[in-house]
């Protein structure tokens, strides 16, 4: 969906240095009365001076006292698109503060935001971005996100947002999808995510497998990924990015847990790119590669191959991260099991 590209600059009538910072706390009940103005000029350089005094988590948190937050919302279908820029701009630096995402989930903000995802703007929508992001890294944030049925529309978006704003929707989904995957099941996640993985930017790549890596927590999710994506995420152990190589073997973990993982896995050449991902320095992929190849050990012709390379697993017997002496000893006990 092709928008208008609009400058993120404020009019030039809208002068900051004006707005009343002078008494810092004590402007924001005043700041709060100026946004229901009538006068769109005061409404814009209240909301300008309201973006800089709330960067201050003191300020954050009177300005929920007092109800700003019930201001705010109204203002977020205003037709004005400098007064939905400057309300989501505010909304997204109080989600940065924890009292204001608590103060965010409290006001219910999330389903307001609906309307602005096809913004014309492309920073209100950017900003919208961030505030869903923010939100979903608490628990009942991403909660709300999916009672809102945003799922399917974030799903959507990654097919015509920006690279910038995709990583955003990208984040949100990983938070949500650990929660619950069936909405986002539904409507192609798995297939969607899967086209990402191949994308020019190593953060989407990343990103992407970091989200089927929480659609794999779930066994309908994780049927999925091994029908579909195991192939893909095996190439990306080779990628140039040792984020990329982590969040793929990341999600190869989970994929290979079901049969059809561990033998679509297998042929498509996991074991020696899991190997040399034991000896990285990336502790993270090292966990996740030692628990795939876990897996593959359960195959005969994956222990067969296993059996030649116990020394690069013993390596792990003496790492200093006790996950990846656990794993290394489950997975050596695994490779010379005998019937």
């Amino acid at each position: 969906m092709a928008h208008a590209h609009i400058s993120a600059n404020l009019p030039p009538n809208v002068d900051p240095t004006k707005a009343p910072l002078a008494f810092g706390r004590r402007a924001l009940p005043k700041l709060g009365q100026e946004l229901c103005s009538p006068e769109l000029l005061t409404q814009q350089r209240a909301l300008v001076a309201l973006c800089e005094l709330l960067h201050d988590p003191e300020n954050v948190y009177q300005a929920l006292e007092i109800g700003l937050l019930d201001n705010l919302k109204t203002l977020l279908p205003h037709q004005d698109s400098t007064v939905r820029q400057k309300a989501t701009q505010i909304l997204s630096v109080m989600a940065t503060h924890n009292v204001g995402r608590q103060g965010l989930m409290h006001s219910r903000v999330i389903p307001a935001l609906t309307e602005l995802l096809d913004d014309p703007v492309g920073i209100c929508r950017k900003h919208t971005h961030q505030i869903l992001q923010m939100m979903s890294k608490l628990p009942q944030g991403a909660a709300d996100i999916l009672r809102a049925a945003l799922i399917p529309s974030l799903l959507l978006r990654l097919k015509t947002e920006s690279d910038e704003i995709q990583e955003l929707i990208l984040d949100t989904l990983s938070s949500c999808l650990r929660l619950e995957a069936s909405g986002a099941l539904a409507t192609g996640a798995v297939t969607i995510l899967k086209e990402k993985l191949t994308h020019p930017s190593l953060a989407i790549r990343s990103k992407a497998a970091w989200a089927l890596l929480a659609v794999g927590t779930h066994p309908e999710g994780r049927s999925l990924v091994c029908g579909e994506a195991v192939p893909v995420l095996v190439s990306l152990l080779e990628d140039p990015d040792a984020e990329v190589q982590a969040s793929a073997a990341g999600a190869l973990m989970f994929a290979t847990v079901k049969p059809q993982g561990r033998f679509s896995a297998l042929r498509a050449g996991a074991i020696p790119l899991l190997l040399k991902l034991v000896a990285e320095e990336n502790s993270r992929a090292r966990l996740s590669a030692l628990k795939a190849l876990t897996m593959l050990a359960e195959l005969p012709e994956g222990r067969r191959t296993l059996l030649g390379h116990t020394a690069a697993l013993e390596q792990c017997l003496s790492d200093p991260c006790e996950a990846v002496t656990r794993a290394a000893a489950t997975a050596i006990g695994v490779v010379r099991w005998k019937p």
